[in-house]
């Protein structure tokens, strides 16, 4: 039987790892609620973002990384999204339509 050189198998582990779709399960689901194009920012009501330490679900403003992403959704529209602390703002990362 042939082994398998170790940098292979971390090379394929970290490929898994980083793929699109193992990425997308620890987004946070959510409601658009308002978006203010001008300041960068939009309102989200969501569950829990455990990574932020928020417990429970709320709704509160988010400043978007990239403003861009604030013309793929609507007032309304149901979306998973992703946020982190940059420079201590709790900041929107990713944002697509729910399915």
């Amino acid at each position: 039987m042939r082994k398998i050189p170790f940098i292979v198998t971390v090379a394929a582990t970290l490929a898994i790892a980083g793929s699109p779709a193992l990425g997308q399960s620890n987004l946070v689901a959510g409601t658009v609620t308002k978006i203010d194009e001008g300041a960068g920012k939009i309102t989200l009501r969501h569950g829990p973002i455990k990574k932020l330490e928020m417990d429970e679900g709320m709704t509160m403003v988010f400043h978007a990384q990239d403003p861009a992403m604030l013309k793929r959704v609507k007032v309304g529209d149901k979306v998973k999204f992703d946020a982190e602390r940059v420079n201590g703002q709790i900041t929107l990362t990713k944002i697509m339509k729910a399915k």
